[in-house]
């Protein structure tokens, strides 16, 4: 089996988003057994090479693949339209979440002040719990769009819709997965500020 060849077709999977995990799980333990380097001990240098090589790329495969999110960044990456970077991805705040994200630095800034004023922690940690609410919400909306979008994916993959209609399902896939991530910094913030 080719290296080059993406996550999905190296499993002899259609390139979709809901997968069953059983014949995933069973596809990969397959492979597992035809690549494993101890059946290749024996073999030449260049052979055992290739089989870690193998090996290897089957376990970033299903890495990939087993994990609703990762599937959705692999996607995008085959399919031409991830972000080019994470870091790129962090800086620029989705126009959809501006408003809560400005809402969630003031309260932020106004706990921050509360707790170096010698306020007590359930007084402050009770602010944080209520800013965490839309936030919370804006992310179970987010799961929730992903799962559509996966959905209309899969259906445009079963159907071969046309290019132009994949790439506007590609392009809602990237915005939500890179509001998603942003949401999910935004309660790690939260979550950094509730230790403290």
């Amino acid at each position: 089996m080719a290296r080059s060849a993406d996550f999905f077709s190296f499993l002899g999977l259609p390139r979709k988003l809901n997968l069953d995990m059983a014949d995933l799980e069973q596809r990969y333990r397959a492979l597992s057994r035809q690549f494993h380097p101890d059946y290749f001990y024996n073999a030449p240098a260049a052979e055992r090479r290739a089989s870690l090589e193998q090996s290897s790329y089957l376990n970033d495969a299903y890495r990939a693949l087993k994990n609703p999110v990762s599937r959705i960044e692999y996607l995008l990456q085959v399919e031409g339209v991830a972000p080019k970077s994470a870091a790129d991805s962090a800086k620029q705040v989705p126009p959809a979440l501006l408003e809560e994200v400005f809402a969630l630095n003031e309260e932020l800034d106004d706990v921050r002040e509360l707790r170096a004023g010698g306020a007590p922690a359930d007084q402050w940690k009770a602010r944080l719990e209520r800013a965490r609410t839309p936030i919370d919400t804006k992310r179970t909306e987010h799961e929730s769009q992903l799962q559509q979008l996966a959905a209309q994916w899969d259906a445009a993959v079963d159907s071969g819709a046309p290019d132009e209609q994949r790439r506007k399902i590609l392009q809602s896939l990237r915005e939500r997965f890179l509001e998603r991530n942003y949401i999910t910094n935004l309660l790690a913030g939260i979550e950094r500020e509730l230790s403290q």
